[in-house]
């Protein structure tokens, strides 16, 4: 990163990670080492950098960098982990996790967003990373069981599905609806199968909805 001006966006963004509560320095220079540009629409380009939401294809967003550094270190992913996100979206989360994790498995229910993603993703040279147009509420059961699991779009209750493929000491990020709001949890799954979990902060993620796009 030789460019001044880019320095300076990211050491910005580090600066907003900061001031978020996120300081474990794995995490940040994940982001900081992340080029946004390729997952923005060419007309946000000069916003890539920003913690904002942005708008992408599909009537979906790409979710603010912060809020991305935020869940990332609650799932806590290591070097040996594989993790399985649900909601590839732009593919940015998942470029942040290739840096992170051992393999990156991702998936959306919009094949548009699939294809940019993957194109974004050839881009910058990352191959931990595979992405699947799928009903990402079914999982990727021939790669279970997954050490990590991220998900980035709201649901009730974890999916027994998604549940069944978590190893056991797993970790689960994901947003959930209460009667009192939205939170994203983290759950962690122990060796008896239980679950515990622990409030994260409050968000604002749309459902994630069954099966796959016909058109989009």
């Amino acid at each position: 990163m030789n460019d001044p001006y880019a320095r300076f966006q990211s050491a910005r963004l580090v600066l907003a990670l900061r001031q978020a509560g996120v300081m474990d320095h794995r995490v940040m220079e994940a982001l900081e080492k992340t080029p946004r540009e390729p997952f923005v629409p060419r007309p946000f380009a000069e916003s890539a950098w920003d913690d904002i939401e942005l708008p992408i294809d599909c009537g979906q967003n790409l979710t603010r960098p912060v809020v991305v550094g935020s869940m990332i270190q609650a799932l806590d992913p290591r070097r040996e982990n594989t993790v399985l996100e649900i909601g590839s979206g732009s593919g940015y989360s998942a470029a942040v996790l290739s840096r992170l994790a051992r393999r990156v498995y991702s998936i959306d229910r919009f094949r548009t967003l699939v294809s940019k993603a993957r194109s974004a993703l050839d881009q910058l040279g990352i191959e931990r990373v595979e992405v699947r147009h799928a009903d990402g509420l079914a999982g990727w059961p021939e790669a279970a069981p997954f050490d990590r699991l991220l998900l980035m779009g709201s649901v009730d209750v974890l999916p027994e599905a998604l549940a069944a493929q978590v190893a056991p000491g797993g970790v689960v990020v994901a947003p959930i609806d209460g009667e009192d709001g939205q939170m994203v949890m983290r759950m962690e799954k122990a060796a008896d199968g239980t679950w515990s979990q622990t409030p994260v902060m409050p968000s604002d993620f749309t459902p994630l909805q069954p099966g796959v796009a016909r058109e989009l």
